[in-house]
């Protein structure tokens, strides 16, 4: 079939359609030649050669191209790559800016620029053609009827993250029609938007939705898929499988409509995104799009070896964040995200490598300066995992201005603190009041810090309290994989047992463990099942589990309903209390008159903390007063907030411990409206006045309003 190709224009990259035709343009450093392949509804494939470059960028326009039209590049030039090269033009390429795929990837040997079965593996070269393996590129027309929807803008200090992913969270919900289980469509069902309601949450943010490799090699001959989504292979292209409209365009129209929903009943959408590598791998996996268009200039490869690339994050390769088109890809990216699918911000993965100029970790890279001065990514939440696996990569509380981070910090204190471990007490109490030790410095409020105990790589938080060691072996990697340090206690016998005792010490656990999460000042993340008491049965990796292990099981709501409600009661419980969810830092002083405090450290005996008290390294137990008559801000109409004054004990020893209230408290009436040794928030709890000691039992919290 025949069509025109017209000089077009380089901008904007990927395809658009303009409604009379379609424009392509795609950047190639060092290509020599680009074919434009366009596929009819039988798949035969019409290659068009561009003549058209500029500066870099190969681009030409057809007429009477527009929506649903199939398409893929070809690229041309060396194969070489022990110069870093690795052009293939039997390749068929995946337009790397395209918004919409026609399926999912599927599996052969075809996919590889090399012969799998050479003896020289990566530096031969494979001429078989792959176009029957790769889903195609779609032209869309991008218009929706958003009506008035728009960002929530949330502040942070109203936010209460839930880790979810898309399919696992309806995967198994029984009101749910089973066509729209485990897609955008189904999570977009009223039922599915009544239950985080129901729980208070304010965001999702879900796990990668980016078109990521579903079935790499490793994990096919296992009969494993790659559950998580941590592959990414375009992004700008909502995830194939997770939508239930398969037509041409479909997912976008379906992602656009789910976060329409979630945004109607006040949630946020927050994508946790993979920006550091992609899912071609290292130098012995598949070409499927930049790795065929250009590979010296994606991805960073070793110096003096280019036939290799640098790791930073144990997934085969890192992109080259450096480089101003991958900056400029990384950055059209994310406002693509934010201007035409409406998201109200990012979960960075392993965000320490895009911080990474030359080698050495930059809080002053191009990349924070870039988006600090973006006027569109500057206005959502961006949140770090400040880590990667690079030397020099663990950056928690290194991060600039507008990012918040993964507080890693706070997770192995309370998950340590809670477990009984010596010297704790004084990184606790940093880590319960907003971490000011690693964000105060360079100006951040204790919004920076995101807190967690779990997330979906480690133990889920019933399995943080039932099992001691991991127990991977499904995945088939003989238990080598995933973390062997998770700071976990199996309360005395390892996995599933019908001990009360043990099974009474777990749900006090894990109260303590939501609790904590809940009132400690900073941004709460629960991870998506844990207030229902999901279980991983001790795989602390569950990365490649597309099954029962890690969809949430619905019957858990009523098998765990008590678990649900305290969580529920938590989160309410902190919405309600400006006290837990400050924008600024304690200041350790009396500021409104109020005779007190805004926060006060004392010991069992009521005394204040004492500088030695703090270093003791066996001490478990502390009394934290909070002032709600004392909080330095205003409301949102320059009001000042007066909210209730609370203490909290917390006892981590194995015995109990009486507290007295500290003098200055004792004149007024505190009663007890939380704990940790019931199942559910306390009513009508005990009255405090004066010295009357309040007994905390061992490995539990109580925490006192004051009434009067």
């Amino acid at each position: 079939m025949y069509f025109p190709l017209w000089p077009g224009q380089a901008y904007p990259l990927g395809s658009s359609w303009d409604g009379k035709g379609t424009n392509f343009a795609l950047f190639s450093e060092h290509a020599t030649g680009v074919e434009l392949c366009l596929f009819d509804e039988e798949d035969r494939e019409t290659r068009l050669l561009f003549t058209e470059v500029d500066n870099f960028i190969w681009h030409g326009y057809i007429p009477g191209i527009g929506p649903g039209q199939r398409y893929g590049f070809r690229v041309y030039g060396p194969y070489a790559p022990n110069a870093g090269h690795r052009f293939n033009p039997n390749k068929l390429l995946i337009d790397p800016y395209t918004k919409a795929l026609d399926g999912d990837i599927r599996h052969g040997a075809e996919l590889f620029g090399y012969n799998l079965q050479d003896t020289i593996r990566d530096l031969s070269f494979c001429d078989a053609d792959d176009a029957h393996l790769v889903p195609k590129s779609v032209v869309i027309d991008d218009s929706f009827d958003w009506d008035d929807d728009e960002l929530l803008h949330i502040p942070f200090h109203e936010t209460i993250i839930r880790e979810t992913h898309v399919r696992g969270f309806t995967k198994l919900h029984p009101d749910i029609l089973p066509e729209l289980r485990g897609t955008y469509a189904g999570m977009a069902h009223p039922a599915a938007i009544a239950y985080l309601q129901s729980l208070g949450i304010t965001a999702v943010e879900l796990l990668p939705v980016h078109q990521f490799l579903s079935c790499p090699g490793h994990l096919v001959d296992k009969g494993l898929k790659n559950y998580w989504g941590y592959d990414s292979i375009n992004y700008f292209t909502p995830h194939w499988d997770y939508s239930s409209d398969k037509t041409l365009g479909g997912a976008v129209r379906e992602f656009k409509q789910m976060v329409k929903a979630l945004h109607a009943a006040g949630i946020e959408v927050i994508l946790d995104v993979v920006y550091n590598h992609t899912g071609e791998g290292n130098h012995f996996g598949p070409t499927l799009s930049l790795r065929g268009i250009d590979n010296a200039t994606y991805y960073r490869l070793v110096e003096e070896n280019p036939r290799y690339y640098r790791d930073y994050t144990g997934c085969g390769n890192s992109l080259n964040v450096p480089h101003p088109q991958v900056l400029k890809l990384i950055m059209d990216s994310l406002r693509y995200w934010i201007l035409a699918m409406h998201v109200d911000g990012f979960r960075f993965d392993l965000a320490s490598v895009l911080a990474r100029e030359s080698h050495a970790v930059d809080n002053l890279a191009a990349f924070f300066d870039i988006i600090h001065q973006d006027p569109v990514i500057a206005e959502v939440k961006l949140i770090a995992e400040p880590w990667d696996v690079g030397e020099g990569g663990y950056q928690v509380g290194n991060f600039p201005l507008l990012w918040s981070e993964w507080n890693g910090k706070y997770r192995d204190t309370v998950r340590d603190f809670w477990r009984g471990e010596d010297r704790t007490l004084a990184e606790f109490a940093y880590r319960f009041t907003g971490s000011s030790d690693l964000y105060k410095s360079n100006g951040r409020s204790p919004n920076a810090s995101i807190n967690f105990v779990t997330a979906h790589d480690g133990f889920s938080l019933a399995d943080l309290v039932s099992y001691n060691q991991k127990h991977n072996q499904a995945n088939g990697e003989e238990n080598r994989d995933g973390d062997s340090h998770n700071r976990s206690w199996n309360c005395g016998v390892e996995g599933e047992t019908d001990d009360p005792n043990v099974l009474a010490l777990r749900d006090k656990q894990r109260r303590n463990f939501l609790a904590t999460l809940i009132l400690s000042q900073g941004v709460p993340m629960l991870v998506g099942g844990d207030e229902l008491g999901k279980s991983h049965n001790g795989n602390n990796n569950p990365y490649c589990q597309d099954n029962e292990l890690t969809w949430l099981n619905w019957d858990l709501k009523s098998q765990n309903s008590q678990l649900f409600s305290f969580a529920r009661e938590l989160i309410f419980f902190r919405r309600q209390h400006h006290t837990f969810r400050r924008r600024r830092w304690f200041q350790g002083r009396e500021i409104h008159g109020s005779g007190v405090k805004d926060i006060g450290w004392f010991n069992p005996d009521g005394g204040e903390m004492t500088a030695a008290q703090w270093q003791d390294g066996f001490a478990k137990a502390i009394a934290i007063f909070l002032n709600g008559e004392e909080i330095t801000t205003p409301g949102p109409k320059g009001e000042r907030i007066i909210d209730d004054s609370f203490i909290l004990f917390f006892n981590a020893h194995y015995e109990p411990i009486e507290f007295i209230l500290p003098l200055n408290l004792q004149e007024f009436r505190w009663q007890t409206i939380l704990d940790t040794t019931e199942a559910l928030f306390v009513k009508n709890g005990l009255i405090y006045i004066g010295n009357k000691p309040v007994c905390v039992r061992e490995r539990s919290l109580i925490m006192l309003q004051r009434v009067g």
